[in-house]
């Protein structure tokens, strides 16, 4: 059996993405690793150049910045780190440049690819989610965040990253996935503030026109964390690939009063007891 890591970055330094800490928290299951690197402003072909692995295939891309509908951008990028993945690999594990996944759950991803490799009705696994806000301390935990989504998809050229990258289609129809034991952390929400806001005016570009984001995308500086309706204090730990960069820019954060409506705390009742969200958004078919 045979992985490869795909991934793809722009502007990682002026935006902060730990995409060196993502492509590391995966490396050591991959036996090759494509990152697709568009045209920056910063050092970002430098950072992954540093990055000490022969595992590391990475091809320079130049992003379409005329594309400003629906984040399809980013599943352009995506594809194209797919397109150079070598022929031979069985497995693709796709991580976003704000994502990594612990090293205690590398085993069980191991295992359920190796399990799943014959079974040609399987086209992908599922991981769990957890999503930090504001600082590495703090999970959100409402209905907003999604649950789950598709990591690891086969080496097959006809899946192909959907709508804004967040999931895939095959055919364009759902792919057939089984439940991985594992979650993929993900860190979208936590840099520094400054950092963030300008990272979330360059984001609405993929999506919206100027004037839309004049209208709607708070002014200022640096960007306003207490504006999340739910959040719970995360007593896990993080991954070692995380460690360095926790360690040096980790900052205090009050989070705000919990403010969950009547329609949200009775939906979070009904999970609790039965795992079923409603009206989850599910790109994907689930195989027991």
């Amino acid at each position: 059996m045979k992985v490869a890591g795909v991934t793809f970055i722009r502007n990682a330094e002026k935006f902060a993405y730990p995409i060196k800490e993502a492509i590391l928290s995966i490396l050591p299951i991959c036996d090759e690793l494509v990152v697709a690197v568009g045209k920056s402003e910063d050092k970002t072909l430098e950072i992954i150049q540093h990055i000490d692995s022969d595992k590391i295939q990475i091809i320079q891309t130049v992003w379409d910045d005329n594309i400003r509908t629906g984040g399809q951008v980013l599943a352009i990028e995506t594809n194209k780190a797919l397109d150079a993945v070598s022929n031979d690999i069985d497995w693709c594990f796709y991580i976003q440049a704000d994502e990594a996944i612990h090293e205690k759950y590398l085993s069980n991803v191991r295992k359920a690819m190796q399990d799943n490799l014959n079974n040609k009705n399987i086209d992908g696994l599922l991981f769990h989610y957890k999503h930090f806000w504001g600082n590495y301390d703090y999970i959100g935990n409402s209905r907003k965040w999604y649950r789950k989504e598709v990591r690891i998809i086969r080496n097959n050229k006809k899946i192909r990253s959907y709508k804004d990258a967040q999931g895939f289609r095959k055919n364009n129809l759902k792919l057939n996935v089984k439940q991985v034991d594992a979650y993929i952390y993900h860190y979208g929400w936590v840099r520094p503030p400054e950092k963030l806001q300008l990272k979330n005016l360059e984001a609405n570009k993929l999506w919206h026109s100027d004037d839309w984001i004049s209208k709607n995308v708070p002014k200022g500086s640096e960007f306003d964390f207490s504006n999340i309706d739910s959040l719970e204090k995360f007593d896990g730990t993080h991954p070692e690939a995380m460690a360095k960069l926790i360690s040096t820019i980790n900052w205090h954060f009050n989070p705000p009063p919990n403010r969950l409506g009547t329609k949200e705390r009775i939906s979070r009742w009904i999970e609790k007891l039965t795992n079923y969200r409603l009206g989850e958004y599910k790109n994907y078919n689930l195989s027991k």
